[in-house]
């Protein structure tokens, strides 16, 4: 069990810490490739468009010809990438890179969990759970402190190099410390796949360009439209398919759809505010980026001290009582950010936003991980951790194209002695919009059905999922 959470950990630590980690080292990069903030942008979203729209189809080859096997190959995908990035040439070299990397994240995250949860007794998983959810959580917030830590005193290119060795330790323990284990057996679900991959692709896509090329304009339409129209048939194949990768019926199981809502709704207001917050605490406040990394540590440090203390009240009380806290905790934190936003805001004045987001994202990560793993049956454990990590990447991609949309309009970055305010004015709306965004994923997690005092789980009827029933 202890390998099983070492070895998972890590890997999810690497894969979740390249989300954000690139945003502090954009004018490092241009300073080295130049080209336009747009390309530049696009190191950002390469990983996160390839890891959104292929996670279900790597939880499904997971299950179809062994999680263990699979992991392994997302892992070395993962670091060879990671080296590959360290070493590129060019900025479209380092885009190709990026968008490898976030193929095997694909692959190899959603696996993550399945593989913990049959390594962990049910009884255990709460703590278990917290402990991998600290980690987790802690690389997702603090991928700016690294990434601008590593390109203030060392170079960009360390950002990547720090994936490397990890990888290579880890490689060798999955093949010896993991079990394997497989799902129902099923036929690969091609047309789900390529229905969902290309309706998310499209989708992801008309989100992160529709700052640049317009939101009325043709790509972005197409985009929108077309994978909008994709989804629907991958819906409806959900529903008629004999074997689909994502039977719809999951989503009739209330445990199964609130805590999808919800993360989904998490990872939009948290992903958006944070890569604004981030560049407020350096473009309008002045700090560098270690500085501003380092005063971000209330927030960002939080999960490692909260997530296992969450993840045991979860064993005790339930996940729904303790997630709806930490969304609800989350949202007071990015509406107190809101309220307080300045040109001359002191530290101390952000400190206690600082810490209620942090201890609510905390509260989130690992009630959040078991409500969605204890919602279906063990066969299924790779399709819900698969749909669950996609919905939260989709929530991401789609969490910054919104505040960062709201944010030009209602501000920007200016020039000049009045760039400070401008950046203001444009932060504020968008703060409130995460944490609205966040609020309704804490009413969300309403929906998921209380738990009976005289069992944890209910099982299934008539061939439908299981279902947790929370306190």
């Amino acid at each position: 069990m202890v390998w099983a959470l070492v070895i998972t950990s890590v890997a999810g630590f690497m894969a979740a810490l390249d989300n954000l980690v690139v945003t502090t080292a954009l004018p490092a990069i241009r300073e080295d490739f130049g080209g336009e903030m747009h390309d530049l942008e696009w190191t950002v979203s390469a990983y996160t468009l390839t890891f959104a729209v292929l996670l279900m189809f790597g939880s499904a080859l997971g299950d179809r010809f062994g999680r263990r096997k699979l992991f392994t190959v997302g892992l070395s995908i993962f670091t060879v990438a990671s080296a590959a990035a360290a070493l590129a040439p060019g900025i479209n070299s380092l885009i190709a890179a990026r968008a490898v990397q976030g193929v095997g994240a694909a692959i190899m995250m959603p696996l993550t969990l399945t593989l913990l949860t049959a390594a962990v007794p049910a009884a255990k998983r709460g703590m278990v759970f917290g402990i991998w959810g600290a980690v987790n959580g802690l690389a997702v917030a603090s991928g700016p402190l690294i990434g601008g830590t590593l390109t203030e005193h060392i170079s960009w290119q360390w950002i990547f190099w720090l994936n490397v060795p990890l990888g290579l330790a880890v490689l060798p323990l999955a093949r010896l410390r993991l079990k394997e284990s497989y799902g129902n057996g099923a036929p690969l679900d091609i047309t789900g796949t390529v229905l969902a991959s290309g309706g998310l692709f499209g989708i992801v896509y008309a989100l992160i360009r529709g700052n640049i090329d317009g939101w009325t304009s043709v790509q972005v339409l197409a985009g929108l439209i077309g994978g909008g129209l994709l989804l629907a048939a991958f819906v409806r194949h959900g529903i008629r398919a004999e074997n689909p990768m994502l039977p719809m019926r999951l989503f009739r199981n209330r445990a199964f759809a609130g805590i999808n809502a919800a993360s989904l709704l998490m990872f939009l207001g948290m992903f958006g505010s944070i890569f604004l917050l981030s560049q407020f605490l350096q473009t309008v406040l002045g700090y560098s980026p270690t500085e501003a990394g380092l005063r971000m540590l209330p927030w960002t440090g939080m999960p490692m001290i909260v997530a296992p203390i969450a993840g045991y009240l979860s064993d005790r009380i339930g996940g729904r009582p303790v997630v709806a806290a930490g969304l609800a905790l989350q949202a007071v934190g990015l509406a107190w950010f809101a309220m307080i936003a300045s040109t001359d805001v002191s530290y101390a004045a952000q400190l206690p936003a600082l810490m209620i987001s942090g201890v609510g994202m905390a509260m989130y990560f690992a009630p959040a991980a078991n409500l969605v793993m204890s919602s279906v049956r063990p066969t299924e454990q790779g399709i819900a951790s698969g749909a669950n990590n996609a919905l939260r990447e989709v929530g991401g991609a789609l969490g910054i194209a919104i505040l960062a949309a709201i944010f030009s309009s209602q501000g920007g970055y200016g020039i000049g002695a009045g760039a400070g305010q401008t950046f203001v004015d444009g932060l504020q709306p968008a703060l409130w919009v995460g944490a609205g965004a966040v609020a309704l994923g804490a009413l969300a997690t309403l929906a998921i059905p209380r738990r009976s005092k005289s069992a944890e789980q209910v099982s299934s009827v008539g061939g439908e999922p299981r279902e947790l029933v929370d306190a």
